[in-house]
Parts: structure tokens; sequence; C-alpha cells
């Protein structure tokens, strides 16, 4: 039975995160009342193939710094240097700059063994690099991430003067499989909010359903945005950000429950005005 004393009571909220990481909000959700609605948009797999990753590997003496910007990287690249033999501490050597796009990635590093010896306040990676911008130049820096990243970070890292070597080490890509009836639910709008955390969960959503069909749906359905790249992306299509999650007081994505409940109950409470 569902307490009506709890702000996201009678909601009904989309979490499209790969299923693996989804525990934190949904808990969060739930918590507060919220029915969760699970359609994952992303999964993740292993490069299609090692060499470029195993190189800079077992050439880490080559760099001055290793910057991470997901909890992804962290799991790949530690998985990686396991299977090589490789111990996780040779990352941080005294010598070497480690960097985390977030709290929550630097703990992941840091449960590793690794020594993160810097976190961006704002949480993006093309913050971190505005923050290090004294710091990197010269440099020659490793940048271990998706498949999917965007030219951003390298081009801003180059800009400050530093050497970059990209390695991927993970890829994001699309579920095999979505569940009709959820998809259904968000086009006969029976859910009230979708909550995207990547460009990439988002780009899939688009794909699945249409362009057009993604417009028309954030008329009806409040999208929700954990940080500015997703944001962004999703503006981009010409759909509506209703909830956006970047500050950087937001260091967890449970952030956004409390987002959805700040903002569901705002609208509750302006509701009697526009009726009056």
């Amino acid at each position: 039975m569902i307490s009506t004393d709890k702000p996201l009571a009678g909601k009904r909220i989309v979490v499209t995160r790969a299923l693996e990481q989804s525990g934190e909000i949904v808990g969060a959700l739930q918590d507060l009342g919220a029915e969760v609605v699970l359609l994952p948009l992303v999964a993740f797999a292993p490069p299609e193939e090692w060499t470029a990753l195993d190189r800079a590997l077992q050439n880490l003496n080559c760099f001055d710094a290793i910057l991470f910007l997901s909890r992804n990287a962290v799991r790949y690249v530690v998985q990686r240097c396991q299977a090589l033999g490789i111990k996780c501490e040779a990352m941080s050597s005294s010598n070497r700059l480690v960097a985390a796009v977030g709290p929550a990635t630097a703990e992941d590093a840091t449960k590793e063994g690794l020594r993160v010896s810097f976190v961006a306040e704002d949480h993006t990676g093309e913050s971190l690099v505005r923050e290090l911008r004294e710091q990197i130049a010269g440099l020659r820096v490793l940048l271990p991430r998706s498949d999917r990243g965007d030219a951003r970070v390298p081009s801003a890292l180059r800009e400050a003067g530093a050497t970059v070597t990209e390695v991927t080490a993970y890829r994001t890509v699309a579920p095999a499989h979505l569940d009709p009836a959820v998809i259904e639910r968000i086009h006969r709008g029976h859910v009230d909010a979708i909550v995207f955390a990547s460009p990439s969960a988002f780009r899939n959503f688009s794909d699945s359903i249409g362009r057009e069909a993604v417009s028309t749906t954030s008329a009806n359905v409040h999208f929700a945005a954990i940080g500015p790249t997703t944001a962004r992306a999703i503006r981009e299509s010409g759909a509506r950000v209703a909830i956006e999650v970047t500050d950087a007081a937001s260091i967890r994505v449970s952030s956004m429950a409390d987002a959805l409940a700040q903002f569901f109950q705002q609208r509750s409470a302006a509701s009697p005005a526009r009726s009056a």
C-alpha cells in the first residue's frame, strides 16, 4: 500500500540507468514514495580489442597523469590491470597525478588502492580540465574512457598544453531489448518523469521512439537530467528538461530523488493558485 505522506507518493518515475548502476537512485526514489519503473537504456561492455589500453597500462612510466571521467573507467581499467597482473597501486606513483571527475569516481578508485590527488569541484570532464589547467601544461596524460566519449575533454587538455593519449577502456552500448510495456506507458503519458543520467541513455531513448516522439513526450512527461552534459543533449534534441541536477553539491545520483520531490511539491503547491 502506497504511503500518501511521502513527497513522491503516487508518482511513477522511469529510471534509465544500467541495472548494475540503478540501485542507489531506485532506493532513494522508493524511500520518498515513488513507484519506480525500470527501463535500462545503456549497458556496458569491454572494448572490442584491448591493444591500446594494454599498451598504456604496461607503459605507465610514459604518463605523468591519469584522468578518470567515470566510475566505469575505473572499473574496467582496474579489471584489465588485474588481468595483466599489474598492481593498481602502480597507477598512482608518487610522481603521477591521478584525477577524478567526481567524488563517487574518486571513491571507487580509492577502494582499489589508487591515491586520488584531485577531484573536480563541478563534476564534469570539462570542469576537471579547467580546474587542472595550470597543473597539466606539459604533462603526458592518459585518458581511459568510453568509446562514445566526445572530443571536448581531449581538446581542452591539448589546449591547456597537455599531450593526450586516449584509450577505449569500455564500450557504452544500447540494451538488446527494451520493455515494450514500459515504452507504451511512456507513449500514453502514464508515467510522471523519466530520469536520464547520461547523453547515451537519452540518445538510445530517442533512437527507440523517434526524435519527433521525444519532443512530444517531453511536453507530457517530465524529463529529468543528471549532469549538464545530459541536460545539454536533451535540449539539443529540442526536448524540454524539467528537472536538472548539476550543481557541485549534488554529488550522488540519489540527489535527483530530492530534486524530483521538490519539483512535484512545488507543482502541487502551485496548483490551487492556478485553478483559483
